[in-house]
């Protein structure tokens, strides 16, 4: 009896447990479709360009089968993905309110409710004990949407109007709509593919401007001028952009006397444009006109302006001028002059106080000058690792500063500086829950030689206790383009890698601006490769001294850092056990041959333009997707997003497709696409949290932490 009792259990186990177990997915192979590219008189194959039809049923039945496959092998850290998403939320304090502003006699605010994904919008009027007006609940907005973002918002003069934006796609086409702010009514007015933020009121309270984004290329080229009640198609076009390499903005001046068009060529020309805001129909004036090399911005004050500029001097310089002789540079009167070791980022004006954001040695710092008495002062920060920056003034007439600061170890801090008293008071810090203790963290800060001599800037974070002989992971984060830098800022989801041993840290390549003008020259065009050469110079030196080891380094970027991660595992796929490429920009050279695609014609000063073959040639020789070959690659997880404006989801797709066919080694590569979301992801405060999780749960499974 026991013997058939047993072996009726076996029976009925291996029988439930090939019941329970799913068919194993293949890793999905994109079928091989040869299109013949020609450029400059090189011919090169791609075997997956027809992955760039996005309506194709085809390539989104590959899609999904990746993201299929995606789950069967994270499996194993299902739980692990699900616990690291509570433990994440469960830092978060879930009712929570941002420090008010004021502007004219309101002060605005916003804050979350218990289990809200997102900001509910408010103010009170004249004090923070009146009754709270709730200007935009973006919880109930973004009802019936997978997807959900608003755009900004722009109050009227009489305070009772607002201008708002949506999208509800993720493709960066906002909705424009205005809402009374009284009587709750949201007009029937709705204008669609317009610029998020950039929209601006006139005076009289009915007229508005806002910029009309192309739906095919994305660039905002157009500014229209709406009147409200009216039919936006008889909205009045008041200037049209002929040049596709110029971004343009839009917004009114913190004096609110003039309405603004700002035209940039990314790093290489700005051009502004004036009207005052009390004569809607009145005709914009050039402030400055648009010169190759010349970049500007400027700030109205009184009856001057002050102008932040390159003009003879590389890291910018900060002049005035009288108002009306703008456009004479013989009437420029220098007020900071040019110094070859800070960067002159940004500025604001106060009624006594002039107030810089500077950068040396690849610091944030914060310099306050009283007109007064002529005297300056640098904020003191006191941590080897930070990112300090001007915060939201809207009042010329007051002594006090409004800003921001973070470090590794620091949650975000909002301060207010007496910039008379030179006293600062701390306004609000990020509390994160679940007992975190900023004295349980150490940061650190140190130069790393590149190959060419160049010393780059490394800042990293790790919990206490960590050994640092070689066995602990390391993740190495790196943008390096743009000239957008990588400040060393507080982040509460890290915390999950720290307290499991991992140190993390930041490498500030070229290409960002972290150590001025120069950085990012240096890591842009014909010296691009100088951004991949810092990062795996840094990699080398981390575990040469022992910070962590090659089976236990993990590197991460996103967008044009996604481009870095796949030009260092070209260069350098030994050095890592792991890699995360988030929306990444691999396909550099076909999509910058396409000027259809959104963003490209604009950054032909980024990358070159590679109709001429000395960048074709330098493009080709770096490019991701070009250059993957027949050899062994690190684990791969690489995100996208099928509506993403930025990058566009078949970059990845088709990298992922090639890598498949071609690697040797037998590591993981899993595509995860959102299918409802562009280049920021997941919408909402706790949705993003998920995408967080699956990329940590990829490194830590690469471990063998399940748990």
């Amino acid at each position: 009896m026991k013997r058939t009792c047993f072996t009726f259990f076996i029976t009925l186990t291996l029988y439930s447990m090939t019941q329970a177990q799913p068919t194993p997915v293949a890793a999905p192979k994109a079928a091989i479709k040869p299109k013949e590219l020609i450029t400059n008189g090189h011919k090169r194959i791609d075997n997956y360009y027809y992955l760039n039809e996005r309506e194709d049923p085809e390539v989104i039945k590959y899609l999904n089968a990746e993201n299929a496959y995606l789950e069967q092998e994270l499996a194993p850290v299902k739980g692990l993905q699900e616990k690291l998403f509570e433990e994440m939320k469960g830092r978060i304090k879930q009712q929570d309110e941002s420090v008010p502003y004021k502007e004219g006699p309101y002060y605005y605010y916003t804050r979350f409710i218990t289990g809200g994904e997102y900001p509910i919008y408010c103010r009170k009027k004249e004090s923070l004990d009146g009754p709270e007006e709730i200007m935009f609940d973006g919880n109930a907005m973004a009802k019936g949407h997978n997807y959900y973002q608003l755009g900004g918002y722009e109050i009227s003069d009489n305070d009772e109007l607002a201008l708002f934006a949506e999208d509800t796609v993720s493709r960066r086409l906002y909705t424009l709509r205005i809402k009374n702010l009284k009587t709750g009514t949201v007009y029937p007015e709705s204008i669609p593919d317009t610029e998020a933020g950039s929209f601006a009121w006139a005076t009289d309270n009915k007229t508005l401007f806002y910029i009309k984004k192309d739906p095919q290329t994305l660039l905002g080229y157009q500014v229209y001028r709406h009147v409200l009640g009216t039919d936006p198609k008889n909205d009045v076009l008041v200037y049209e952009e002929p040049d596709n390499q110029f971004y343009m903005g839009l917004g009114r001046s913190k004096s609110k006397k003039y309405i603004t068009i700002g035209c940039d060529h990314n790093g290489v020309s700005t051009e502004y444009r004036l009207l005052e805001a009390n004569n809607p129909t009145g005709e914009f004036k050039v402030f400055l006109p648009r010169e190759k090399g010349h970049e500007y911005d400027i700030v109205h004050y009184k009856d001057k302006f002050y102008i932040r500029t390159n003009w003879k001097a590389e890291n910018f310089r900060l002049m005035e001028v009288p108002e009306g002789k703008n456009a004479d540079r013989t009437a420029w009167k220098e007020v900071i002059a040019h110094r070859p070791d800070v960067y002159l980022a940004n500025m604001d004006v106060f009624v006594n106080h002039l107030v810089l954001g500077e950068r040396k040695a690849g610091l944030t710092n914060i310099r306050v000058i009283n007109q007064k008495t002529k005297t300056d002062e640098y904020l003191d920060f006191g941590e080897p690792a930070y990112v300090a920056g001007i915060g939201y003034n809207p009042d010329f007439n007051t002594n006090v500063l409004r800003y921001g600061y973070s470090s590794l170890t620091t949650p975000n801090s909002t301060f207010d500086y007496d910039m008379d008293t030179r006293q600062k008071k701390l306004m609000k810090q990020q509390e994160v829950l679940g007992g975190f203790d900023k004295n349980n963290y150490v940061s650190e800060r140190f130069y790393v030689p590149a190959r060419d001599g160049v010393q780059v800037p490394v800042s990293l974070v790790y919990r206490k206790g960590t050994k640092k002989d070689g066995t602990a992971p390391l993740l190495q984060y790196s943008y390096g383009s743009y000239g957008y830098s990588t400040d060393p800022g507080f982040s509460s989801t890290r915390l999950s890698l720290l307290d499991r041993g991992f140190i993390y840290a930041i490498a500030h390549i070229r290409g960002g601006q972290e150590m001025g003008r120069r950085w990012y020259e240096d890591g842009k065009m014909l010296k691009k490769k100088n951004t991949f050469n810092d990062f795996v110079d840094v990699s080398e030196y981390l575990i040469k001294n022992k910070y962590t080891s090659s089976d236990k380094l993990f590197a991460m970027g996103g967008s044009a850092g996604g481009l870095l991660m796949g030009a260092i595992i070209n260069q350098a796929p030994q050095l890592y056990k792991g890699v995360v490429a988030a929306v990444p920009f691999v396909d550099v050279v076909t999509t910058m041959l396409d000027e259809s695609i959104p963003l490209t014609t604009g950054e032909f000063e980024e990358w070159g333009n590679p109709k001429q073959k000395q960048y074709y040639d330098y493009m080709l020789s770096y490019s991701p997707y070009d250059n993957v070959t027949k050899k062994a690659y690190p684990n791969l997880l690489v995100t996208t997003g099928l509506h993403d404006s930025q990058v566009q989801y078949w970059e990845p797709a088709k990298w992922v497709a090639k890598l498949r066919a071609l690697k040797t080694d037998k590591n993981q590569l899993l595509l995860h696409t959102n299918m409802d979301a562009g280049h920021g992801g997941a919408s909402g405060r706790f949705q993003a949290l998920k995408e967080i999780a699956l990329e940590y749960a990829f490194l830590l499974n690469l471990l063998g932490e399940r748990q």
